[in-house]
Protein backbone atom coordinates (compact mmCIF):
# COMPACT_ATOMS: atom_id res chain seq x y z
CA UNK A 1 0.00 0.00 0.00
CA UNK A 2 1.53 3.54 -0.79
CA UNK A 3 1.67 5.86 2.11
CA UNK A 4 -1.08 7.89 2.49
CA UNK A 5 -0.04 11.52 2.00
CA UNK A 6 -1.69 14.64 3.78
CA UNK A 7 -3.65 16.67 1.75
CA UNK A 8 -1.62 19.79 1.82
CA UNK A 9 1.27 18.79 0.86
CA UNK A 10 3.22 18.36 -2.17
CA UNK A 11 3.96 15.22 -4.26
CA UNK A 12 7.04 13.93 -5.42
CA UNK A 13 8.40 15.12 -9.33
CA UNK A 14 6.51 18.38 -8.61
CA UNK A 15 2.96 16.93 -8.52
CA UNK A 16 0.17 19.22 -7.11
CA UNK A 17 -1.39 18.54 -3.47
CA UNK A 18 -4.67 17.94 -5.26
CA UNK A 19 -2.89 14.90 -7.01
CA UNK A 20 -1.61 13.99 -3.80
CA UNK A 21 -4.83 13.72 -2.45
CA UNK A 22 -6.38 11.84 -4.88
CA UNK A 23 -3.84 9.18 -4.52
CA UNK A 24 -3.82 9.03 -0.45
CA UNK A 25 -8.55 8.86 -1.76
CA UNK A 26 -7.07 5.99 -3.98
CA UNK A 27 -5.18 3.96 -1.07
CA UNK A 28 -8.25 4.44 1.50
CA UNK A 29 -10.60 3.09 -1.09
CA UNK A 30 -9.02 -0.09 -1.42
CA UNK A 31 -10.10 -0.56 2.30
CA UNK A 32 -13.06 -2.99 2.58
CA UNK A 33 -16.21 -1.46 4.42
CA UNK A 34 -15.21 -2.38 8.15
CA UNK A 35 -11.74 -0.99 7.82
CA UNK A 36 -12.55 1.75 5.59
CA UNK A 37 -15.14 2.95 8.82
CA UNK A 38 -11.91 2.60 10.93
CA UNK A 39 -10.04 4.95 9.35
CA UNK A 40 -12.39 7.31 8.47
CA UNK A 41 -13.39 7.29 12.60
CA UNK A 42 -9.25 8.23 12.57
CA UNK A 43 -9.83 10.48 10.26
CA UNK A 44 -12.10 12.40 11.84
CA UNK A 45 -10.06 12.47 15.25
CA UNK A 46 -7.73 14.42 13.87
CA UNK A 47 -9.52 17.35 13.26
CA UNK A 48 -9.93 17.49 8.86
CA UNK A 49 -12.76 19.36 7.68
CA UNK A 50 -16.80 17.90 6.90
CA UNK A 51 -16.42 18.68 3.01
CA UNK A 52 -12.65 16.54 2.96
CA UNK A 53 -14.56 13.63 4.92
CA UNK A 54 -17.70 14.24 2.58
CA UNK A 55 -14.98 14.03 -0.68
CA UNK A 56 -13.95 10.50 1.05
CA UNK A 57 -17.34 8.72 1.22
CA UNK A 58 -18.42 10.31 -2.31
CA UNK A 59 -15.18 9.07 -3.69
CA UNK A 60 -14.95 5.42 -1.82
CA UNK A 61 -18.60 4.34 -3.02
CA UNK A 62 -18.08 5.71 -6.28
CA UNK A 63 -15.16 2.99 -6.38
CA UNK A 64 -17.88 0.35 -4.81
CA UNK A 65 -20.78 1.28 -6.36
CA UNK A 66 -20.56 2.85 -10.09
CA UNK A 67 -24.51 3.85 -9.95
CA UNK A 68 -23.26 6.27 -7.49
CA UNK A 69 -20.46 7.67 -9.63
CA UNK A 70 -23.25 9.43 -12.04
CA UNK A 71 -22.23 8.58 -15.21
CA UNK A 72 -23.83 6.34 -18.05
CA UNK A 73 -20.55 4.08 -18.50
CA UNK A 74 -20.97 3.18 -14.76
CA UNK A 75 -24.23 2.14 -14.42
CA UNK A 76 -23.41 0.15 -18.06
CA UNK A 77 -20.61 -1.78 -15.96
CA UNK A 78 -23.12 -1.98 -12.53
CA UNK A 79 -25.88 -3.79 -14.65
CA UNK A 80 -22.92 -6.44 -16.13
CA UNK A 81 -21.64 -7.39 -13.31
CA UNK A 82 -24.93 -7.77 -11.23
CA UNK A 83 -25.69 -10.28 -14.49
CA UNK A 84 -25.98 -14.27 -13.75
CA UNK A 85 -27.91 -17.00 -11.30
CA UNK A 86 -30.35 -15.39 -9.41
CA UNK A 87 -28.67 -15.94 -6.29
CA UNK A 88 -25.75 -13.85 -7.16
CA UNK A 89 -28.29 -10.95 -7.95
CA UNK A 90 -29.71 -11.38 -4.35
CA UNK A 91 -26.26 -11.34 -2.93
CA UNK A 92 -25.00 -8.28 -4.62
CA UNK A 93 -28.55 -6.29 -3.59
CA UNK A 94 -27.91 -7.25 0.12
CA UNK A 95 -24.12 -5.97 -0.37
CA UNK A 96 -25.47 -3.03 -1.62
CA UNK A 97 -28.09 -2.14 0.77
CA UNK A 98 -25.65 -2.81 3.42
CA UNK A 99 -23.20 -0.64 1.70
CA UNK A 100 -25.85 2.31 1.49
CA UNK A 101 -27.11 1.90 5.30
CA UNK A 102 -23.34 2.08 6.70
CA UNK A 103 -22.55 5.43 4.30
CA UNK A 104 -25.55 6.79 5.19
CA UNK A 105 -24.62 6.18 8.93
CA UNK A 106 -21.44 7.85 8.74
CA UNK A 107 -21.74 10.65 6.66
CA UNK A 108 -20.61 13.91 8.27
CA UNK A 109 -23.68 16.01 10.12
CA UNK A 110 -22.88 19.33 8.58
CA UNK A 111 -25.09 20.80 5.85
CA UNK A 112 -22.80 21.24 3.01
CA UNK A 113 -20.48 18.65 3.83
CA UNK A 114 -21.68 16.42 0.75
CA UNK A 115 -22.85 17.44 -2.26
CA UNK A 116 -26.41 17.21 -3.11
CA UNK A 117 -26.03 14.99 -5.90
CA UNK A 118 -24.47 12.66 -4.27
CA UNK A 119 -27.08 12.40 -1.73
CA UNK A 120 -30.00 11.89 -4.55
CA UNK A 121 -27.80 9.35 -6.29
CA UNK A 122 -27.35 7.51 -3.15
CA UNK A 123 -30.90 7.81 -2.20
CA UNK A 124 -32.18 6.20 -5.79
CA UNK A 125 -29.95 3.15 -4.74
CA UNK A 126 -31.38 3.39 -1.20
CA UNK A 127 -34.81 2.87 -2.94
CA UNK A 128 -33.86 -0.04 -5.49
CA UNK A 129 -32.72 -1.99 -2.90
CA UNK A 130 -35.30 -1.28 -0.86
CA UNK A 131 -33.05 0.15 2.67
CA UNK A 132 -34.55 0.89 6.33
CA UNK A 133 -37.57 3.66 6.13
CA UNK A 134 -35.02 5.88 8.53
CA UNK A 135 -32.32 5.53 6.34
CA UNK A 136 -34.37 6.67 3.91
CA UNK A 137 -35.79 9.39 6.17
CA UNK A 138 -32.36 10.93 7.10
CA UNK A 139 -30.99 10.88 3.11
CA UNK A 140 -34.44 12.34 2.10
CA UNK A 141 -33.91 15.38 5.07
CA UNK A 142 -30.11 15.73 3.65
CA UNK A 143 -31.18 16.53 -0.13
CA UNK A 144 -34.02 18.82 1.04
CA UNK A 145 -31.44 20.70 2.91
CA UNK A 146 -29.52 21.55 -0.67
CA UNK A 147 -32.00 20.90 -2.94
CA UNK A 148 -31.55 23.92 -4.59
CA UNK A 149 -28.09 22.81 -5.28
CA UNK A 150 -29.26 19.43 -6.96
CA UNK A 151 -29.72 18.81 -11.02
CA UNK A 152 -32.72 17.31 -12.91
CA UNK A 153 -30.94 14.64 -14.15
CA UNK A 154 -30.35 13.71 -10.53
CA UNK A 155 -33.83 14.34 -9.18
CA UNK A 156 -35.39 12.12 -12.17
CA UNK A 157 -35.68 9.04 -9.59
CA UNK A 158 -37.92 5.83 -10.97
CA UNK A 159 -40.65 4.67 -8.74
CA UNK A 160 -39.70 1.20 -7.47
CA UNK A 161 -43.18 0.98 -5.25
CA UNK A 162 -46.04 -0.90 -6.28
CA UNK A 163 -48.10 1.18 -4.61
CA UNK A 164 -47.47 4.39 -7.10
CA UNK A 165 -48.28 3.79 -11.10
CA UNK A 166 -45.85 6.62 -12.31
CA UNK A 167 -42.55 6.14 -14.05
CA UNK A 168 -40.92 8.79 -11.82
CA UNK A 169 -41.41 9.09 -7.81
CA UNK A 170 -43.40 12.18 -7.72
CA UNK A 171 -44.20 11.27 -4.11
CA UNK A 172 -40.20 11.63 -3.44
CA UNK A 173 -39.97 14.77 -5.01
CA UNK A 174 -42.95 16.21 -3.43
CA UNK A 175 -41.87 15.42 -0.12
CA UNK A 176 -38.68 16.76 -0.70
CA UNK A 177 -40.18 20.08 -1.67
CA UNK A 178 -42.27 20.02 1.40
CA UNK A 179 -39.08 19.76 3.54
CA UNK A 180 -37.22 22.28 1.91
CA UNK A 181 -40.35 24.63 2.47
CA UNK A 182 -40.50 24.11 6.04
CA UNK A 183 -36.77 24.71 6.70
CA UNK A 184 -35.73 28.17 8.31
CA UNK A 185 -35.77 31.73 5.90
CA UNK A 186 -32.09 32.07 6.26
CA UNK A 187 -31.34 28.40 4.75
CA UNK A 188 -34.32 29.07 2.12
CA UNK A 189 -33.35 32.44 1.24
CA UNK A 190 -35.34 33.61 -2.12
CA UNK A 191 -32.20 32.90 -4.77
CA UNK A 192 -32.63 29.42 -3.13
CA UNK A 193 -36.39 29.29 -3.54
CA UNK A 194 -36.17 30.64 -7.50
CA UNK A 195 -33.76 27.82 -8.32
CA UNK A 196 -36.01 25.43 -6.43
CA UNK A 197 -38.95 26.57 -8.56
CA UNK A 198 -37.36 26.12 -11.72
CA UNK A 199 -36.22 22.85 -11.05
CA UNK A 200 -39.77 21.80 -9.91
CA UNK A 201 -41.23 23.22 -13.39
CA UNK A 202 -38.54 21.54 -15.47
CA UNK A 203 -39.22 18.27 -13.65
CA UNK A 204 -43.17 18.71 -13.75
CA UNK A 205 -42.60 19.27 -17.57
CA UNK A 206 -40.82 15.66 -17.68
CA UNK A 207 -43.41 13.80 -15.95
CA UNK A 208 -46.02 15.36 -17.35
CA UNK A 209 -45.30 12.85 -20.50
CA UNK A 210 -46.40 9.99 -18.02
CA UNK A 211 -50.03 8.95 -18.88
CA UNK A 212 -50.56 7.66 -15.16
CA UNK A 213 -49.67 10.90 -13.60
CA UNK A 214 -52.59 11.96 -11.75
CA UNK A 215 -54.32 15.19 -11.41
CA UNK A 216 -54.39 15.59 -7.72
CA UNK A 217 -50.31 14.22 -7.93
CA UNK A 218 -49.65 17.16 -9.98
CA UNK A 219 -51.96 19.68 -8.52
CA UNK A 220 -50.02 18.85 -5.35
CA UNK A 221 -46.36 19.19 -6.44
CA UNK A 222 -47.01 22.76 -8.60
CA UNK A 223 -48.95 24.13 -6.14
CA UNK A 224 -46.84 23.13 -2.93
CA UNK A 225 -44.55 26.50 -3.92
CA UNK A 226 -45.55 29.81 -2.57
CA UNK A 227 -46.47 32.46 -5.00
CA UNK A 228 -43.37 34.47 -4.43
CA UNK A 229 -41.64 31.80 -5.98
CA UNK A 230 -41.40 31.77 -9.56
CA UNK A 231 -40.11 34.61 -10.95
CA UNK A 232 -42.01 33.91 -14.45
CA UNK A 233 -44.60 31.30 -14.69
CA UNK A 234 -43.67 30.54 -18.34
CA UNK A 235 -41.86 27.02 -16.87
CA UNK A 236 -45.59 25.87 -15.24
CA UNK A 237 -47.43 26.78 -18.15
CA UNK A 238 -45.65 24.82 -20.30
CA UNK A 239 -45.35 21.78 -17.75
CA UNK A 240 -49.65 22.34 -17.99
CA UNK A 241 -50.21 22.48 -21.29
CA UNK A 242 -48.07 19.13 -21.36
CA UNK A 243 -49.92 17.95 -18.92
CA UNK A 244 -53.09 18.39 -20.98
CA UNK A 245 -51.55 17.33 -24.34
CA UNK A 246 -50.67 14.50 -22.60
CA UNK A 247 -54.06 13.58 -20.90
CA UNK A 248 -56.89 14.30 -24.28
CA UNK A 249 -58.98 13.52 -21.37
CA UNK A 250 -58.94 15.68 -18.48
CA UNK A 251 -62.61 17.49 -17.82
CA UNK A 252 -63.46 20.87 -18.05
CA UNK A 253 -63.80 21.91 -14.36
CA UNK A 254 -60.18 20.34 -14.24
CA UNK A 255 -58.78 22.24 -16.20
CA UNK A 256 -60.08 25.54 -14.85
CA UNK A 257 -58.31 24.01 -11.51
CA UNK A 258 -54.85 23.73 -13.27
CA UNK A 259 -55.08 27.17 -14.81
CA UNK A 260 -56.02 28.92 -11.38
CA UNK A 261 -52.04 27.82 -10.80
CA UNK A 262 -51.20 30.51 -13.19
CA UNK A 263 -50.34 34.23 -12.84
CA UNK A 264 -50.94 35.40 -16.04
CA UNK A 265 -49.14 38.77 -15.33
CA UNK A 266 -46.07 36.55 -14.49
CA UNK A 267 -45.99 35.14 -18.30
CA UNK A 268 -43.86 36.62 -21.14
CA UNK A 269 -45.26 37.98 -24.14
CA UNK A 270 -43.93 34.92 -25.97
CA UNK A 271 -45.95 33.08 -23.47
CA UNK A 272 -48.97 35.04 -23.52
CA UNK A 273 -49.31 34.86 -27.25
CA UNK A 274 -48.89 30.78 -27.12
CA UNK A 275 -51.92 30.82 -24.05
CA UNK A 276 -54.04 33.37 -26.01
CA UNK A 277 -54.09 30.81 -29.35
CA UNK A 278 -53.88 27.67 -26.79
CA UNK A 279 -57.21 25.75 -27.54
CA UNK A 280 -56.72 23.40 -24.54
CA UNK A 281 -56.83 25.89 -22.34
CA UNK A 282 -60.50 26.87 -20.89
CA UNK A 283 -61.78 29.87 -22.04
CA UNK A 284 -61.90 31.84 -19.08
CA UNK A 285 -57.98 31.60 -18.87
CA UNK A 286 -57.48 32.61 -22.26
CA UNK A 287 -59.34 36.10 -21.27
CA UNK A 288 -57.74 37.03 -18.07
CA UNK A 289 -54.20 36.53 -20.33
CA UNK A 290 -55.52 38.90 -22.92
CA UNK A 291 -56.82 40.86 -20.28
CA UNK A 292 -53.16 41.21 -18.57
CA UNK A 293 -51.54 41.90 -21.90
CA UNK A 294 -54.28 44.94 -22.09
CA UNK A 295 -53.44 46.62 -19.32
CA UNK A 296 -49.99 45.80 -19.59
CA UNK A 297 -49.42 47.41 -22.87
CA UNK A 298 -51.86 50.36 -21.26
CA UNK A 299 -49.54 51.11 -18.39
CA UNK A 300 -46.68 50.66 -21.01
CA UNK A 301 -48.05 53.24 -22.91
CA UNK A 302 -49.51 55.37 -20.38
CA UNK A 303 -46.25 55.65 -18.79
CA UNK A 304 -44.14 56.24 -22.37
CA UNK A 305 -46.16 59.41 -22.97
CA UNK A 306 -45.55 60.77 -19.23
CA UNK A 307 -42.30 60.46 -19.31
CA UNK A 308 -41.76 61.78 -22.93
CA UNK A 309 -44.10 64.44 -23.06
CA UNK A 310 -46.69 63.31 -24.87
CA UNK A 311 -49.11 64.20 -21.86
CA UNK A 312 -48.30 68.10 -22.16
CA UNK A 313 -51.36 70.15 -23.68
CA UNK A 314 -48.63 71.19 -26.64
CA UNK A 315 -47.32 67.43 -27.92
CA UNK A 316 -44.67 69.40 -29.80
CA UNK A 317 -43.35 70.95 -26.84
CA UNK A 318 -42.56 67.58 -25.43
CA UNK A 319 -41.37 65.87 -28.27
CA UNK A 320 -38.78 68.99 -29.07
CA UNK A 321 -37.42 68.67 -25.66
CA UNK A 322 -37.55 65.17 -24.94
CA UNK A 323 -36.64 62.68 -27.47
CA UNK A 324 -39.23 59.42 -27.53
CA UNK A 325 -37.80 56.85 -26.38
CA UNK A 326 -38.67 53.24 -24.65
CA UNK A 327 -39.21 53.11 -21.41
CA UNK A 328 -36.44 50.19 -19.48
CA UNK A 329 -38.16 47.62 -16.98
CA UNK A 330 -36.85 49.14 -14.02
CA UNK A 331 -38.34 52.58 -14.82
CA UNK A 332 -41.42 51.28 -15.77
CA UNK A 333 -41.56 49.22 -12.59
CA UNK A 334 -40.51 52.32 -10.84
CA UNK A 335 -43.52 54.38 -12.41
CA UNK A 336 -46.36 52.03 -11.62
CA UNK A 337 -45.22 51.71 -8.19
CA UNK A 338 -44.98 55.80 -7.80
CA UNK A 339 -48.56 55.74 -9.48
CA UNK A 340 -50.41 52.76 -7.43
CA UNK A 341 -48.98 54.69 -4.08
CA UNK A 342 -50.31 57.82 -5.41
CA UNK A 343 -54.03 56.84 -5.58
CA UNK A 344 -53.64 54.74 -2.55
CA UNK A 345 -53.14 58.03 -0.50
CA UNK A 346 -55.89 60.20 -2.64
CA UNK A 347 -57.64 57.17 -1.77
CA UNK A 348 -57.20 57.07 2.02
CA UNK A 349 -57.68 61.38 1.74
CA UNK A 350 -60.85 61.00 0.39
CA UNK A 351 -61.98 58.17 2.78
CA UNK A 352 -60.66 60.38 5.73
CA UNK A 353 -62.86 63.67 4.25
CA UNK A 354 -65.97 61.26 3.88
CA UNK A 355 -65.59 60.21 7.07
CA UNK A 356 -65.49 63.78 8.60
CA UNK A 357 -68.56 65.11 6.59
CA UNK A 358 -70.53 61.83 7.71
CA UNK A 359 -70.02 62.62 11.65
CA UNK A 360 -71.26 66.36 10.86
CA UNK A 361 -74.36 65.46 9.07
CA UNK A 362 -75.11 62.88 12.33
CA UNK A 363 -74.45 65.52 14.50
CA UNK A 364 -76.62 68.50 13.24
CA UNK A 365 -79.47 65.63 12.54
CA UNK A 366 -79.11 64.73 16.17
CA UNK A 367 -79.36 68.50 17.36
CA UNK A 368 -82.18 69.32 15.23
CA UNK A 369 -84.18 66.52 16.50
CA UNK A 370 -83.53 66.95 19.82
CA UNK A 371 -84.21 70.71 19.42
CA UNK A 372 -87.38 69.74 17.56
CA UNK A 373 -88.88 67.03 20.08
CA UNK A 374 -88.17 69.57 23.32
CA UNK A 375 -89.85 72.73 21.18
CA UNK A 376 -93.22 70.55 19.90
CA UNK A 377 -93.49 68.39 23.29
CA UNK A 378 -93.77 71.93 25.11
CA UNK A 379 -96.18 73.31 23.13
CA UNK A 380 -98.43 70.26 23.13
CA UNK A 381 -98.17 70.08 26.47
CA UNK A 382 -99.28 73.66 27.33
CA UNK A 383 -101.47 74.32 23.95
CA UNK A 384 -100.14 77.83 24.17
CA UNK A 385 -97.20 80.36 23.03
CA UNK A 386 -94.84 79.90 26.13
CA UNK A 387 -94.70 84.10 26.05
CA UNK A 388 -98.46 84.59 26.27
CA UNK A 389 -98.66 82.88 30.12
CA UNK A 390 -99.68 85.02 32.74
CA UNK A 391 -98.70 83.75 36.67
CA UNK A 392 -101.85 83.72 38.51
CA UNK A 393 -101.64 84.60 42.73
CA UNK A 394 -101.96 80.89 43.62
CA UNK A 395 -98.52 80.25 41.05
CA UNK A 396 -100.88 78.63 38.39
CA UNK A 397 -101.75 80.34 35.27
CA UNK A 398 -104.88 81.89 34.18
CA UNK A 399 -106.16 80.47 31.18
CA UNK A 400 -109.18 82.82 31.43
CA UNK A 401 -107.01 85.89 31.63
CA UNK A 402 -104.46 85.36 28.85
CA UNK A 403 -103.47 88.00 26.13
CA UNK A 404 -101.87 88.27 23.87
CA UNK A 405 -99.08 90.42 23.31
CA UNK A 406 -99.09 92.25 20.36
CA UNK A 407 -95.56 94.01 20.22
CA UNK A 408 -94.24 90.79 20.96
CA UNK A 409 -95.35 87.10 20.15
CA UNK A 410 -97.39 87.81 17.21
CA UNK A 411 -95.37 89.97 15.28
CA UNK A 412 -92.26 88.50 16.23
CA UNK A 413 -93.95 85.08 14.88
CA UNK A 414 -93.71 82.95 18.13
CA UNK A 415 -96.47 80.86 19.48
CA UNK A 416 -99.45 79.64 17.54
CA UNK A 417 -102.83 81.05 15.75
CA UNK A 418 -105.34 80.89 18.45
CA UNK A 419 -108.97 81.84 18.41
CA UNK A 420 -108.34 85.08 20.46
CA UNK A 421 -105.32 86.03 18.75
CA UNK A 422 -107.21 85.80 15.12
CA UNK A 423 -110.48 88.19 16.64
CA UNK A 424 -107.55 90.82 18.08
CA UNK A 425 -105.65 90.83 14.86
CA UNK A 426 -109.29 91.83 13.02
CA UNK A 427 -110.39 94.20 15.30
CA UNK A 428 -107.15 95.83 15.24
CA UNK A 429 -108.01 96.23 11.33
CA UNK A 430 -110.94 97.37 12.04
CA UNK A 431 -109.82 100.66 14.23
CA UNK A 432 -111.82 99.50 17.51
CA UNK A 433 -108.72 100.49 19.32
CA UNK A 434 -108.83 98.21 22.36
CA UNK A 435 -109.04 94.56 21.93
CA UNK A 436 -112.65 93.18 22.51
CA UNK A 437 -112.78 91.37 25.63
CA UNK A 438 -114.85 87.87 26.09
CA UNK A 439 -117.80 88.08 28.46
CA UNK A 440 -119.34 85.63 30.23
CA UNK A 441 -122.48 84.78 29.54
CA UNK A 442 -125.77 85.34 31.92
CA UNK A 443 -127.44 82.98 30.13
Amino acid sequence: MKKAASPGTIALHGKPAQFAAECWFDDVCILDMDYFVKTLSGIKAKGVRPDLIGSIIAHYASKWLPELSGDSAGTQKDMTLTKGSPESVTASWMKKRFFVETLVGILPPEKDSVACNFLLRLLRTANVVGVEPDYRAELEKRAAWQLDQASLVDLMIPSFSYTCGTLLDVELVTRLVKRFLSLDEAVRSGAALVKVAKLVDCYLAEAAVDSNLTLPEFIALAGALPGNARATDDGLYRAIDTYLKAHPAVLKHERKSMCKLIDSRKLSPEASLHAAQNERLPVRAVIQVLFSEQTKLNQHIEWSGSFSGLRSPNPTIGLERFPVRCLSKREATTGQHMEIKRLREDVLRLQRECNIMQGQIERLQHAEKKKGFFFFSWRKLIGLNPNSLKTSNNGGSSLGDQRINEEGSEEEGFGRQTPMGMMKKKLMVRGTGTPYRWRNSTS
